[in-house]
């Protein structure tokens, strides 16, 4: 049998398959002429002293030998006759729910109010150059979800709801680099993304299962407190006792279908605040002690955390040389995210920072009862939009001036395609996450010394976070709590947060339903 090595080397070691080969057979007490493959298992940079090293776990293969960690193939069976299931959304949950069930011998019909990856492409370049969202087709809605275009990050800090290296072996098999099955913070890209995605859908599809774009689903069909099918926008009906609910963090309009036919649902808690830019050299030079990262480093990141005022504080969705985009899905709101391609080349470094959202921020949002969150989220996005001048520029401060409580007199350049209007975000953001927001840049800087600097910008605003809303469901079933063969699942419905959380969630509702009619 195989057997696994750890060993600590230089980034420029790292990438010498000479030098990896002799210390690992030397690691395994090997002959370099023994060993008949590497695999990596795991990789990750250590930067926390001056001498940066790369930790890697290596699988060894002798000649004859098995490996211990091989890929399990994607194994669809013929499922165009099956018992079928409808799908509403097509992001990670919702594809990933369907790859699953054509393993599993059950049909999935896809439903998506968006368009194909390809379409998608043209509604997004009119956002920067006309100002124009259309509700439908964005960043957000449409063919993959909101990671199809605005990521591609795999990490998960969650490993108690399902397989997520499975996650990434289904991306492998659809086009994704094998580097992601072990890099410490896996990753995508936007500009590799759209085809894997498009390569999910032909297997969804030459498996015998449907997809079916450009239809908003507008109710669900319930009697006798079950689901019977969906009903879209042109009046079309789709019947089945199976519905998987899938539809992402900005699908709005799925809690008021909820509101109507008793489906029940609760606040959840989320978090919300702003995108601050650096220039990536800046944050090379912090990570890496006073040192550009040369040919064999990645372009630095950074995770931070801090409580302020007793609530925490932190970094969200880091996208090293990456972009701010904007994430709006109506014409009156401003929303930015980040993004990263998978070189990772931009010449900028941005991150959400974020505080969680308590109950003091939501008084003025009370009469709305569980949708408190939504409607703060709405208030918030729409004041951003003014702020900017009415149009998908977004608000903007340098760093420096929000902690001192000055507008700023001029802005230096970044990533935000639409462009940016200089606003004294401290005086219209809620006055606790100005507070809290402060505490936090200003902690922030003494842990990377440099992160406070008048060459960073921060834009607003950073609201989507997750869902603010969960739809109550069933532990073990994973059914509605009181409407039977309705399955709430991935970020819409409150259950995950990211690409791979989402597609673990939708195996796993995937797999609950087959359970269902195992024989």
């Amino acid at each position: 049998m195989s057997l696994l090595v750890v060993l600590t080397v230089s980034p420029e070691a790292s990438a010498d398959e000479g030098i990896i080969l002799r210390q690992c057979a030397k690691l395994a007490g090997y002959s370099p002429g023994d060993i008949a493959a590497l695999r990596i298992i795991k990789k990750s940079v250590d930067a926390r002293q001056k001498s940066i090293k790369v930790n890697l776990t290596v699988e060894v293969i002798k000649h004859g030998e098995d490996s211990l960690t091989m890929v399990q193939p994607f194994q669809p069976v013929d499922v165009s006759l099956a018992r079928e299931v409808i799908i509403i959304g097509a992001g990670p949950a919702g594809l990933f729910a369907a790859l699953r069930l054509t393993e599993l011998g059950l049909r999935p019909v896809i439903i998506e109010r968006g368009k194909l990856v390809q379409a998608r492409k043209i509604d997004i370049a009119r956002i920067g150059r006309e100002q124009i969202i259309n509700t439908e087709s964005n960043y957000c809605f449409g063919e993959g979800g909101a990671g199809t275009y605005s990521d591609g990050k795999l990490f998960s800090r969650s490993r108690k709801r399902g397989d997520n290296r499975r996650v990434l072996e289904l991306f492998c098999y659809h086009g994704a680099n094998p580097e992601i099955l072990y890099e410490a913070h896996p990753h995508i890209g936007s500009d590799k993304l759209p085809s894997i995605i498009s390569g999910i859908r032909e297997s969804i599809v030459n498996a015998g299962g449907v997809f079916i774009t450009e239809k908003k689903i507008t109710d669900i069909i319930i009697e006798g407190q079950a689901v019977k099918g969906v009903v879209d926008s042109d009046n079309g009906k789709y019947l089945s006792s199976d519905i998987i609910l899938a539809t992402g963090h900005s699908a709005r309009d799925i809690y008021d279908i909820c509101r109507r036919r008793n489906i029940t649902y609760t606040f959840k808690p989320f978090a919300a605040g702003v995108r601050v830019e650096h220039p990536q050299e800046l944050i090379d030079r912090i990570r890496y002690h006073g040192s550009t990262r040369g040919n064999f480093l990645p372009a630095a990141s950074y995770s931070l955390v801090c409580q302020a005022d007793g609530k925490g504080v932190f970094s969200f969705c880091m996208c090293p040389g990456g972009f701010i985009i904007p994430s709006a899905t109506s014409q009156e709101e401003v929303v930015v995210n980040g993004m990263s391609p998978s070189a990772r080349n931009s010449p900028y470094a941005n991150s959400g920072i974020v505080c969680e959202i308590s109950p003091d921020y939501l008084k003025a949002f009370s009469g709305y009862g569980e949708t408190a969150g939504l409607e703060f989220q709405k208030d918030l996005e729409h004041k951003a939009w003014e702020q900017g001048g009415c149009t998908q520029r977004a608000p903007a401060q340098r760093l420096t001036d929000f902690i001192a409580g000055k507008m700023s007199g001029s802005l230096p350049g970044v990533s935000y395609f639409p462009g940016v209007t200089p606003s004294p975000m401290h005086s219209w953001l809620p006055g606790t996450m100005v507070k809290r927001l402060r505490e936090g840049f200003m902690h922030f800087g003494t842990v990377m010394k440099g992160f406070v600097t008048d060459q960073a910008v921060i834009l607003g605003v950073e609201s989507r976070t997750s869902s603010p809303v969960r739809i109550l469901r069933n532990d073990k079933k994973l059914e509605h709590i009181s409407i039977a063969g309705l399955y709430p699942c991935g970020e819409g419905s409150g259950y995950s947060g990211g690409i791979v959380s989402s597609a673990v969630d939708g195996m796993r509702v995937a797999e609950a339903i087959a359970r269902k009619y195992a024989s």
